[in-house]
C-alpha cells in the first residue's frame, strides 16, 4: 500500500532529535538507526568524523505517519538550513507510479537525484519542485514474486 511520510534533515543532531521524538510519542524506531559508516552514501566518501552520524532513522508518530530523518553533513556538500530541511517522502507501490510522480513533480523544478536503483535496494529519487517544495520518491525493494 502506498504511503506518505515526512523526512527531516539535521545538522548532526538527528539522533538527539529522534530520541526526543521517541519519548514524546512513546513509540519505538522501526529498525535500528542506520549510520553512514566508512562507505558513506553510495559512491560518495564520508569524512571519518562523520561516519557515526545517522544515515536513516524512522519513527511512527500518529495515525500511521512515519517521521524519518538523516544527518546532513557538510563534508558531503550538504548544508542544513532550518525551513528547507524537510522533504515530503512519497512511497508509491510501483516503479511506474514513481516515475510518473517524479516526472510530474520535477517539471519546472530541480532534480537532485534522478530515479534509480540505490545501493540499499530501493528505487529512489529526489527533487525540488518549481514552488521550492522538496520531494523524495522511494519504492521499497520488494522480493521477486
Amino acid at each position: 500500500m502506498a504511503t506518505v511520510s515526512t523526512y527531516l534533515n539535521f545538522p548532526r543532531t538527528t539522533e538527539e532529535a529522534f530520541t526526543f521524538y521517541k519519548s514524546v510519542f512513546k513509540t519505538e524506531f522501526c529498525a535500528p538507526i542506520a549510520r553512514f559508516g566508512p562507505q558513506g552514501c553510495g559512491d560518495q566518501p564520508i569524512a571519518e568524523a562523520d561516519q557515526n552520524l545517522v544515515m536513516h532513522v524512522a519513527l511512527p508518530i500518529l495515525g500511521g505517519h512515519l517521521l524519518m530523518g538523516t544527518d546532513a553533513p557538510e563534508s558531503m556538500g550538504q548544508k542544513c538550513v532550518p525551513g528547507t530541511n524537510v522533504y515530503i517522502n512519497l512511497m508509491p507501490d510501483t516503479k511506474a507510479e514513481a516515475d510518473a510522480l517524479f516526472a510530474a513533480l520535477s517539471e519546472g523544478g530541480k532534480i537532485e537525484c534522478p530515479m534509480q536503483d540505490m545501493f540499499w535496494g530501493d528505487y529512489f529519487g529526489c527533487l525540488t519542485d518549481k514552488f521550492g517544495i522538496q520531494w523524495m520518491i522511494n519504492v521499497p525493494n520488494q522480493p521477486a514474486a
